[in-house]
């Protein structure tokens, strides 16, 4: 009956031995596949950074600076203005002209519609 209980008490520290190590196996495991997350992001983050600094340098060369671009269009802008103001004033005369003419020449006829009884 003691080697039972002797056997018994070396299978179950054996077992109890096999969990501790399965146990540390896991955590190596998770705390390498949190080191690997990690590093992943790190490198994605490096990565994202690269591109950025790639699509600065391409924007500013072929764009030039946000300030540029917005200073360039509003000189187009004030451009066009200027152009459709001096446009208004060179035919703002024909145009008063026209109107006037067309409201003074009335010309009163019966409507097609009209049927006389």
């Amino acid at each position: 009956m003691a080697s039972q209980t002797q056997g018994i008490q070396q299978l179950l520290a054996a077992e109890k031995r096999a969990a501790e190590k399965v146990s540390e196996a896991r955590k190596r495991k998770a705390k390498r596949l949190k080191q690997a997350k990690e590093e992943a992001q790190d490198e994605v983050e490096k990565y994202r950074q690269e591109r950025e600094r790639q699509f600065k340098e391409f924007e500013a060369k072929h764009m030039g600076t946000r300030e540029g671009v917005a200073a360039k269009i509003d000189a187009e802008t004030r451009v066009k203005i200027e152009e459709m103001n001096k446009m208004v004033q060179n035919q703002q005369e024909a145009v008063i002209t026209d109107i006037l003419n067309l409201v003074y020449d009335i010309k009163p006829e019966l409507h097609v519609n009209y049927r006389i009884q």
